[in-house]
Parts: C-alpha cells; structure tokens; sequence
C-alpha cells in the first residue's frame, strides 16, 4: 500500500504486484518496538493455494488458522525479528466493499473476530489475545483517489467489533462505512455516530473519528509524515471501547519529499 517502489513503477506503466511483496511487522512496548517491512521482488516470492512465502517469512493456512512465520530485520535500528503469529478466526467472512467511487479500491474484512498467538523469540515476548484480519485491494496508488483516510476497529464486550471507514475522495464527496461484525460471521450494517476530532499528530496530521459519546486519544502508536496509529477510547453500540485508529493523509503520502524518506523505512531486496 505504501511501497515508493510500486508508486515508480506504476507511473512508468510496469508495476506487477508479486514484484512488490513485503511482511510488515510492528511491535510496540516495553522497550522492545520493532518495526519491519522489505519489499522483496517477484525472485523472492512463492505461493500456492495455502501457502506464501516472502523471503525468509511466510504465512500458511493450516487447521483453520493463519499461521505466520516470521524472520525478518528491523529498520532503521537492524535488529533480528523472529517468531510466530497464529490466528484463529471464529468465522471467516465473505464480505467485501468499495471504498472508492469507481470501485478500483476494495475493503474486505476476512476474519472481523479471531484470537491471536503472539510467540517471539527475538524480541521474547508472548501474548494472547483479539484479533482482526482483514484485506485491502487496489488496481492503482491509494494517493490516486483518496485525500484522507480514518479507519478504525472497535472491539465490543459482546465479543462482536465495528469497523468504520471515512475516506475523502481527491474528486469530491467521502466514503463512509460503519459495520458491525459476529462471532458467527454476520455482518450489520451500523448507523454513523458523530465524527469527532483527536489532538493532531506530530507531524500535523488531523485525526477523527466515530463515537456515540466522549472521546480520548490514549496512545499515538505510529507517528510518520502521512500516517498515524492510534489507541483511543470511544462509545459504540451504547458502550464505552478502546479500539485502534488509523489516519492516512495521502497528499502527504505522495509528496517527494515523502517519497524519499521511504526508503529508509522500507528497503527493497531486487
């Protein structure tokens, strides 16, 4: 989604997804982040109808779970990232959504609600608990019809999660998405709350977000020039969650400037 490599190549007329491949790892807290995301060319990449391999990495389905091995080296500090991701989904989904006017840009949550197995060996850590998977597809460059973009998953007690989508479109007008996600698989669609604005990023990035009541900005996870993760506190469906946010400002993502940093977040293995 954020590769500068992709944006070259697209605009030269020669972009192919499997020459674009990347696992994008990011660990926060207790003096242990880590963040990893080598693009890796088609030479790099295999895959089959449960399998795929980039580099090193790879994620598999095996017993109805999404088994993911990792092993990879953090940027910009390089350091080892190696472990296992397993996530159990309690229903896989087929639901899928256009984000964008012309439908070039598509939204599909896999498995809304799942649990997670985190076991890592460098950095050591392990944990278990709610996960979200989920799949965005393209035929072009986010920047290409998006301005801005508020994602946000909300876990709720009832073990059910909302999923909301503001997105600006550069020829005018927003998208807006609120779905509300079952254990069993069923999807509902939800009524938009009001939007709310949170404290800018860092880098003056402006941030909002849905909620039925108050809301609290409680984490800024991820920081950049375009993009920010956030956990913040809101009020949905009658009752108060903490979930996780994300806002992209793509006219920030497809400035040169930008551009030229990514490398050194993103390295590239040809």
């Amino acid at each position: 989604m954020f590769s500068p490599y992709y944006r070259r190549a697209w605009r030269q007329g020669r972009a192919r997804a499997d020459e674009h491949c990347a696992l994008n790892v990011c660990l926060y807290g207790g003096g242990r982040n880590r963040w990893t995301m080598t693009e890796r060319g088609a030479r790099h990449v295999r895959r089959s109808a449960t399998r795929f391999e980039i580099g090193p990495s790879h994620l598999q389905w095996q017993d109805g779970a999404l088994v993911v091995d990792i092993a990879e080296m953090a940027t910009p500090l390089p350091r080892r990232v190696r472990g296992r991701v397993v996530v159990r989904p309690s229903a896989l989904v087929d639901y899928v959504t256009a984000l964008d006017a012309d439908g070039r840009h598509r939204w599909g949550p896999i498995a809304p609600c799942a649990r997670v197995e985190v076991d890592f060996d460098e950095p050591g850590l392990r944990w278990q608990g709610s996960a979200y998977l989920d799949s965005n597809e393209g035929d072009e460059p986010i920047s290409e019809p998006f301005t801005t973009w508020d994602w946000m998953r909300v876990p709720l007690p009832d073990g059910s999660c909302a999923v909301m989508y503001d997105v600006g479109l550069r020829r005018g007008g927003e998208r807006h998405i609120a779905r509300r996600f079952h254990p069993d698989g069923q999807v509902a669609a939800m009524a938009l709350p009001a939007r709310h604005g949170l404290p800018a990023t860092g880098w003056r990035i402006d941030r909002r977000l849905r909620s039925e009541g108050s809301v609290a900005l409680q984490r800024t996870l991820e920081d950049t020039p375009f993009y920010a993760r956030s956990l913040v506190h809101t009020q949905l469906a009658g009752q108060p969650a903490t979930g996780v946010h994300e806002t992209l400002s793509a006219d920030r993502f497809a400035a040169p400037w930008v551009q030229a940093l990514l490398p050194f977040r993103m390295p590239r293995r040809a």
